[in-house]
This record gives C-alpha cells, structure tokens and sequence, in this order.
C-alpha cells in the first residue's frame, strides 16, 4: 500500500508540472496565432494527455513494476501506450480534421521522428556517462591499489 500512495504522490507531481507546462506553452502558441484565450476543451485534452503520459513514464521508467530492462526497450514500453492516448486524445477533441488522411499521416510521423532523436539522443548521452563513470572508477580503483587498499 505504502509503494501504491508513493506512486500516486509521484504520479500527481509530475502530471501537475507537465500540465502546467503544457498549458503555458499552448498558450503561447495561441497567443501568437492571435487567440487571447484557451479553449477548455484543449485545457481537458492537455490535463488527460498529461495524466496519462505521466503514468505511462513513471511506470516504464520507474523502478517499481519494471526492473533491469535496457533504456531503448523501456522507451518503447512507454511510447507505445503514450501514442495511442495521444492519437485517440487528438480524434476525440478533434486536434484535427478527422477524414484528412494526409494529416495524421503527417501527425503520426512527427511523433515518430521526435521519439527516434529521443531515443538516439538518449543512448549517446547513456554512453557518453558511462565512459565518463567508467573512467572515474578506474581512476579510483588505480589510487586504491597506490594506497594498498584494494
């Protein structure tokens, strides 16, 4: 019970700051496209998007339910479900014509290109931290042996 209340206090925080950010920034946008309010409907599709993705991350990356799975792999488990709340999110609050085909394709798409920089981006820096951790091990295992503690 107590890890199902941390979840849920985790879960919580995270939907919150990233509703709040998804809030701003579409404000933004609309403020630059000449709008001076935020329809509710794209205030309750945000907040549904937002819950949901947050508990789609916490539950691919979070170390309650799964354990020792390789990043890329993780991402997918995450991205999978987070897509079709998206897409069923954007039919059902009409993001966009429904019967423009070329749309979603295109919408379908950039989603796609934005996980696989994602993904990629990710594993070089995973990489890039693990030379640089492995390095500072050697490091620290080489003056061990110097003080002849190891």
């Amino acid at each position: 019970m107590k890890n199902f209340l941390t979840f849920v206090v985790e879960w919580k925080s995270a939907a919150a700051l990233v509703f709040s950010a998804s809030v701003v920034l579409s404000g933004a946008i609309m403020l630059l496209n000449g709008m001076y309010s935020i329809p509710i409907n794209v205030v309750i599709s945000l907040l549904i998007v937002s819950m949901g993705g947050t508990f789609f991350q916490l539950l691919a990356f979070g170390e309650r339910i799964i354990k020792n799975v390789r990043y890329t792999i993780r991402a997918v488990i995450f991205v999978i479900p987070f897509f079709v709340l998206i897409k069923i999110t954007a039919r059902f609050f009409q993001w966009f014509a429904l019967d423009n085909t070329m749309l979603w394709m295109w919408f379908s798409a950039i989603f796609l290109a934005v996980f696989i920089v994602w993904i990629v981006a990710f594993e070089i820096y995973f990489r890039v931290i693990g030379k640089k951790y492995d390095g500072l091990l050697g490091q620290y295992r080489k003056q061990m042996e110097m003080e002849g503690r190891y």
